[in-house]
């Protein structure tokens, strides 16, 4: 083999190895990637119109479910009835105990405080973002979690569309991804489900 020839080989071998190298960079998991927003689907469906609060982005999630339905009923019927938080045992069957702190007409409204269960965990909640037939998110802490939930009403030609979103951080938010990765999406699917049968009646 000539100088030259042993030159070309080594090249070549150098954009081979290199376009290689390439390509796994390209396909290799993001480091950045959070599981959260990867073991489901639901991550990849997280909507960019909502508005989060700081320090609970999906990106920062532990736990973290998209769901949305459309419900042949205006906006304004469905925020009422996810606004009357008093009742939602008596049709949305994941929510026990509902306790309104300091509302006086025992509905949700900006700053509200109250308690409940859900997923078999006790949840002290606030109120922080309220608009009126538009928008109604909420914290929530429990035992080695803190959460926020979000719903966002949007007008649709056959009533509306209803997104709902949740993070979920701490250790408890993990545990529970781990052992039943499903049960919030469909714990929210469920509450989708009733709140569209409840306002189309």
């Amino acid at each position: 083999m000539s100088v030259s020839n042993g030159w070309g080989a080594a090249v070549l071998f150098l954009v081979v190895i290199g376009a290689v190298t390439s390509g796994h960079a390209q396909t290799a998991p993001s480091k950045a990637a959070n599981e959260a927003l990867t073991f489901n689907g639901d991550g990849a469906q997280r909507f960019k119109g909502i508005n989060w609060p700081d320090g609970f982005h999906p990106e920062q999630a532990d736990l973290f479910a998209h769901n949305e339905i459309v419900v042949r009923a205006s906006c304004e019927k469905v925020f009422a009835n996810i606004a009357d938080a008093q009742v939602w045992p008596s049709w949305y069957p994941n929510s026990h105990n509902v306790n309104l702190l300091n509302s006086p007409d025992g509905k949700l409204h900006e700053g509200t405080r109250f308690s409940w269960d859900t997923f078999g965990v006790h949840i002290e909640s606030r109120v922080h973002e309220f608009v009126p037939n538009s928008r109604l998110g909420w914290f929530g802490h429990g035992t080695g979690m803190n959460a926020y939930h979000t719903f966002l009403l949007l007008k649709a030609d056959k009533g509306c569309h209803i997104v709902t979103e949740e993070v979920v951080k701490g250790p408890g938010a993990v545990e529970f991804r781990e052992k039943q990765p499903n049960a919030m999406h469909e714990g929210h699917d469920l509450w989708l489900r009733t709140l569209k049968q409840r306002s189309e009646q």
